[in-house]
């Protein structure tokens, strides 16, 4: 009799671990909330339940007896999936782990006591006291505690504007708080881990872009990163001190991070206690090292072993997001004149009388692959420095 996996989620992130439980021989039973999500049809078993109502999903895990319940790509996926491996016995981070890995002001307290260099912060509400907020250097970030997809997210470089982007970043937040902090200047990267029983395997680093200031949306990730081997050591020793801060000791991890200008130094921006989403862990990991990272959360959920072998890799890959018909017109000419550069792609939705507001309004996306990071940013349209 197969073992039996619980999916968290059902939408085109997390199909590709769908696909590959399937692939491993599990069982799969996936919950979501029913939407027409690809999940619903991979999955062995579907059941129609929002992510959020972990007690009825636990009810029903206690009588389906998995061996690991897992997600990927997900903040408020992997609280309910500690949650319910937490209440199995199954292998999870500590229960206090999904609260300080997935609320930025918890994550901040964590970080400053661990001694992990960490810019000035406050925790705002609408109405509340901004004297500590007034006395913070400028530029200053605003951001709800608790959401992730570049969601109510605003850099002001004066106070001007302040009360309306805490007000906007405070009704994009589930607990309705924002936090403000000191902007870290540099290049934006990311950092994936898996780990087992406390020990952090490092797996690559991803560079990051963004349509910049205000609000930082995500365009596109390229792999491997152009940073050299000093800074990605020093990268590796402050993620796995933060790591430890948050007591993640199992699964994936997601850590983003900047460079400061002219340095090698590293400051930690947030850590997600999940892999990377816009297909970093699903597609562009296991493309550009060889390892097989799904294959990993699995493993990891269910206390197999880590199979850290390393397959075929290519050189270079980037994922590159659609926000205007002129990128979705640009990727159907690399249809034509260059396919044997693209690796996969989604549907692209309509941009008639649509606009990007965050990273789920983002019109599509496709994957490239090439012999050198130049190569593939300028298949992707993206502006490798």
């Amino acid at each position: 009799m197969p073992r039996k996996i619980v999916i968290i989620g059902a939408s085109e992130l997390q199909n590709p671990l769908i696909l590959k439980a399937k692939e491993l021989g599990f069982e799969t039973h996936v919950f979501a909330w029913e939407c027409g999500d690809i999940g619903e049809r991979t999955a062995d078993r579907f059941y129609p339940i929002s992510i959020v109502e972990k007690d009825r999903i636990l009810a029903i895990c206690r009588e389906l007896q998995p061996v690991a319940i897992a997600s990927i790509a997900s903040d408020l996926a992997a609280i309910t999936v500690n949650y319910l491996s937490n209440a199995m016995g199954l292998p999870s981070n500590p229960p206090e782990t999904a609260y300080i890995a997935s609320n930025k002001y918890a994550m901040r307290g964590a970080f400053q006591a661990a001694g992990i260099p960490t810019p000035a912060f406050v925790k705002v509400g609408i109405g509340d006291d901004l004297s500590a907020v007034h006395a913070m250097q400028l530029p200053i970030i605003v951001k709800p505690t608790d959401r992730s997809g570049s969601r109510g997210i605003y850099k002001l470089t004066s106070l001007e504007g302040l009360e309306e982007a805490i007000a906007q970043s405070v009704e994009a937040s589930f607990e309705k708080k924002a936090i403000v902090e000191e902007y870290i200047e540099g290049n934006e990267y990311s950092f994936e881990t898996i780990s087992q029983n406390g020990v952090h395997h490092y797996l690559t680093i991803t560079k990051k872009f963004t349509t910049g200031s205000p609000h930082f949306i995500e365009t596109g990730h390229l792999e491997p990163s152009e940073l050299d081997e000093e800074t990605i050591q020093n990268a590796k020793d402050l993620v796995f001190r933060a790591l430890d801060a948050l007591h993640i000791t199992t699964g994936a991890s997601h850590a983003e991070f900047k460079v400061l200008p002219g340095t090698k130094d590293i400051r930690l921006i947030e850590i997600g206690a999940r892999m990377g989403g816009d297909c970093i862990g699903s597609d562009l990991v296991g493309l550009t090292t060889g390892y097989d990272f799904v294959r990993m959360v699995i493993e990891a959920a269910a206390g197999d072993p880590l199979d850290l072998t390393r397959h075929a890799a290519v050189p270079a890959a980037a994922v590159r997001y659609t926000f205007s018909d002129q990128d979705i017109a640009h990727y159907e000419t690399l249809r034509e004149t260059a396919p044997e550069h693209l690796y996969r792609a989604s549907e692209m939705d309509s941009t008639e009388g649509a606009s990007v507001t965050d990273s789920s309004t983002r019109f599509g996306f496709y994957i490239v692959t090439g012999n050198s990071q130049r190569e593939v940013c300028d298949l992707a349209q993206l502006p490798l420095e």
